[in-house]
């Protein structure tokens, strides 16, 4: 099919919102449609992924039909008072609408109906374009990398008596998006964990880093009941996070508290792995070093080493199954925001890596009841010491 540049029609802008939400492409949805994918992405773009909902006429407006009766009425010379007593109508509504769109000479059914719709889509002022104090705490979480959803839960444990300063975290992402609300900057989306400029599709797929080929592996399976059930500290999960070919770094989870470490990584070879994550390990209390679980990354053909110096035990996940480390890939996912795919993390200090760990540890953690990381481990620390 040709392409051609064309304005969509309605009919295809509802395509296009179909398509995105299937998790089609840009250049997929234009090939459909026979139009170029600039066309496309400056819809998309215009409402930031978000699919608009549906106009729809207010309940207490006047409707088509009710127009052509005043139409009527005015034409057989009709009083204002007879023709709201007909429609069920305040006199003073039909009053406004006659004077709006002509006066009673010039006063034409479609073309006030036509007025009246284009009329109601200016825009109407978001909520974070209401509320300036609601609009600078919104701005502040982002700044600290937390989630919408983070900065929607903090503002009702922190201000839980003022309705006022509370949001929702999709008005926020809203807003964010929806460049048109004109009430948070651009450049916070930055600081969004994928940092992207709209919103995709959870349709849209992205592939997973395949498994290694390893000997001697315990299984998953063997992992002790309160590693599982997280009731206990000390069970970690890892994986290598990788970047521009050759450079990457390893993430450590602990299960229970979802407290996170990044250790620098000068070469992803199983001997320099396993001794840097072995010296990391071995500086933890000796309640936290119960296990770790892996992947089937060959970094790890080590691993009988790693136990026989330190004392943890390591568990393999079956293969492609990545939900069985779920805590470490959500994680790794958060990290994306700091050390996009394609970075050389060999430029990365371990002082940098310090410094995000830091800021993973302290938001607030909706799986944790809105605490952070670093409080639920010290607490459990302490509890155990």
């Amino acid at each position: 099919m040709s392409r051609h540049y064309r304005r969509l029609s309605a009919t295809d802008r509802a395509a296009v919102w179909a398509r995105w939400q299937r998790g089609e492409t840009l250049l997929e949805i234009s090939e459909a449609l026979g139009t170029f994918k600039s066309n496309v992405w400056s819809l998309v773009q215009r409402y930031g992924g978000l699919v608009p909902p549906p106009r729809r006429r207010a309940a207490r407006a006047l409707q088509v039909g009710e127009r052509e009766e005043i139409s009527r009425g005015l034409a057989h010379g009709e009083s204002v008072r007879s023709v709201a007593r007909r429609l069920g109508r305040a006199p003073s509504t039909i009053s406004r609408e006659i004077r709006r769109h002509g006066g009673h000479t010039a006063y034409r059914a479609s073309t006030a109906d036509a007025t009246a719709w284009a009329s109601a889509r200016r825009p109407k002022r978001c909520r974070l374009l209401q509320e300036r104090r609601l609009r600078q705490l919104v701005a502040r979480g982002l700044c600290r990398d937390w989630s919408p959803q983070q900065i929607a839960r903090w503002l009702v444990t922190t201000f839980p008596d003022e309705p006022t300063l509370h949001v929702s975290h999709e008005t926020i992402y809203r807003t964010l998006y929806v460049q048109a609300r004109g009430a948070l900057k651009r450049e916070l989306v930055a600081h969004l964990r994928q940092g992207q400029r709209y919103r995709r599709p959870r349709a849209a797929t992205r592939a997973t880093r395949g498994p290694g080929q390893l000997l001697g592996m315990v299984s998953i399976a063997e992992r002790p009941p309160a590693a599982d059930t997280r009731a206990v500290p000390g069970h970690w999960e890892g994986d290598l996070l990788v970047g521009q070919r050759g450079t990457q770094i390893a993430t450590l989870v602990e299960r229970q508290s979802r407290f996170v470490m990044l250790v620098r990584l000068p070469a992803a070879d199983s001997g320099t792995v396993v001794d840097a994550l072995a010296r990391r390990i071995t500086k933890l209390p000796a309640a936290l070093q119960q296990s770790l679980t892996w992947d089937r990354g060959k970094e790890m053909a080590q691993h009988h080493r790693f136990t026989i110096e330190t004392g943890v035990q390591i568990y393999f996940c079956d293969p492609q199954s990545p939900w069985q480390r779920g805590s470490n890939e959500n994680t790794n996912g958060l990290l994306r925001q700091y050390f996009p795919k394609g970075m050389d993390l060999r430029t990365v200090t371990q002082r940098q890596l310090d410094a995000v760990a830091l800021k993973l540890n302290t938001r607030p953690r909706m799986t944790l009841n809105w605490q952070n990381p670093a409080a639920v481990l010290a607490a459990t620390v302490a509890s155990t010491g």
